[in-house]
């Protein structure tokens, strides 16, 4: 049974749900340590005041905020658990909208919401119930690990999920990525449409989404223990160069996908349509952003950690 990480409770309008809050992932990565080479001895980090010159204990060190490099202020737990947020110790719903209209780029790590007591079986299911009827995501804020955050609260079988979400200001734009305009056919863009329809699963079970590195990892961790010979990576295929003809590799795909469904993978021409003008693909709108305010020169304000 997994540990709750935080516990409180779900304000849903004058509704309370008393709940616990444990992690939906567990990470099943190979860890490694450091180590000196020479004799096999464990490297460590210590922590060492920079004004002293000599390591100091756990109780020794605090949380400070920088304002100049030689003007700190110190912040305590205690300091930061006083303050006056109604997400201290809730998570509280402010709003619902469907799930589809949430960016998955702002979506982050996931938790169960487990009901803490018996009394508090009956609300959690009915708003469970409630956003599996109306098809909708709730979106609350609340404070965890130091910070308050954005959330959205959605279903996975019986289980209500609490989602972080990123907040505005901490989502990049993606506009400077964009590649400059070039020129398709619509024969080029049927293709990858028939690639994309070729590839799609109603599931994300089978040998393509088993994590063979961690073991591969494992096996290599046994051989050198044993002292047995490492074992060799299969011969990978040829890989092409710079693809030149974009519809033969678009054809070549087809047949490779479905030939891994069992299909025929004979290769066909790609169905043509009607000959039609070059499109040339518009360059991304710029967005549009209101001007900055000027800062104050009396103080400068704090980022938003990671």
């Amino acid at each position: 049974m997994p540990h709750a990480i935080w516990s409180g409770a779900i304000s849903f309008g004058l509704v309370t749900i008393p709940i616990r809050v444990t992690s939906a992932s567990e990470d099943h990565s190979i860890r490694f340590h450091q180590y000196h080479l020479e004799d096999m001895a464990r490297i460590r980090t210590r922590k060492v005041c920079e004004v002293e010159g000599r390591e100091v204990t756990n109780d020794e060190i605090g949380k400070g905020y920088e304002i100049e490099k030689d003007q700190v202020i110190p912040i305590s737990d205690e300091e930061l658990a006083a303050m006056p947020l109604p997400t201290a110790r809730a998570i509280e719903i402010v709003a619902f909208v469907a799930y589809e209209s949430i960016d998955p780029i702002r979506i982050g790590s996931g938790y169960y919401l487990e009901a803490d007591s018996p009394v508090a079986a009956k609300p959690y299911v009915l708003l469970r119930k409630a956003l599996e009827r109306s098809s909708k995501a709730a979106i609350a804020k609340f404070a965890l690990r130091g910070r308050e955050r954005l959330g959205l609260l959605r279903i996975r079988d019986d289980a209500i999920v609490l989602h972080v979400l990123h907040w505005d200001d901490e989502i990049r734009n993606p506009s400077e990525l964009a590649p400059r305009p070039v020129e398709l056919t619509d024969d080029e863009i049927d293709g990858a449409e028939l690639l994309i329809e070729r590839m799609t699963r109603d599931d994300l079970e089978g040998p393509e989404f088993v994590d063979y590195y961690t073991d591969a990892l494992a096996e290599v961790i046994t051989a050198k223990r044993e002292g047995k010979t490492l074992p060799h990576p299969p011969e990978q295929e040829a890989q092409a160069g710079n693809v030149v003809d974009l519809m033969s590799a678009l054809e070549e795909s087809v047949a490779k996908a479905k030939a891994s469904r069992g299909e025929d993978a004979t290769v066909h021409a790609m169905p043509k349509k009607k000959a039609a003008p070059k499109k040339t693909a518009k360059a991304p709108a710029k967005k549009t952003t209101a001007k900055k305010t000027a800062k104050k020169a009396t103080a400068r304000k704090p980022k938003r950690s990671a």
